[in-house]
């Protein structure tokens, strides 16, 4: 019983690889008693620089994977920038922790692909009722 990622370069695999890595950095556990989702951006983050060091990394694997589907120079700048203040935020000791609660980085670049394959790739949808 595992998580089966598709492997190829369509948009709908792409979609799918994001989409999950989305949810394990940023949504994947709940903290009991407040409800409040948090992911592995803000439990890794947790080790001093190292931690931010591979959160930077996964969340740059989402540009990537933008890059691949063609998204504009400008949006590729908006989710690297993303990323980097996330990375910035991130490096202060205390703050940063707290700051990977608020600002979600890899949330945002997500929303900035959906919307290119919502437009470009109508056929990525996925309708949930």
């Amino acid at each position: 019983m595992g998580l089966a990622l598709p492997t190829g370069t369509d948009p709908v695999s792409i979609r799918a690889r994001v989409e999950a890595m989305e949810l394990l950095l940023e949504r994947s556990f709940r903290i009991p008693g407040v409800n409040v989702p948090i992911g592995l951006d803000a439990l890794i983050g947790l080790i001093p620089v190292l931690g931010d060091i591979v959160t930077t990394a996964m969340g740059a694997y989402l540009v990537w994977e933008a890059r691949n589907l063609g998204l504009s120079k400008w949006h590729l700048t908006r989710m690297g920038a993303n990323v980097a203040f996330d990375t910035a935020i991130g490096l202060l000791p205390l703050v940063g922790d707290a700051a990977d609660f608020m600002f979600r980085s890899n949330t945002r670049n997500l929303r900035i692909i959906k919307k290119h394959l919502d437009k470009h790739h109508p056929e990525t949808r996925v309708i949930e009722g």
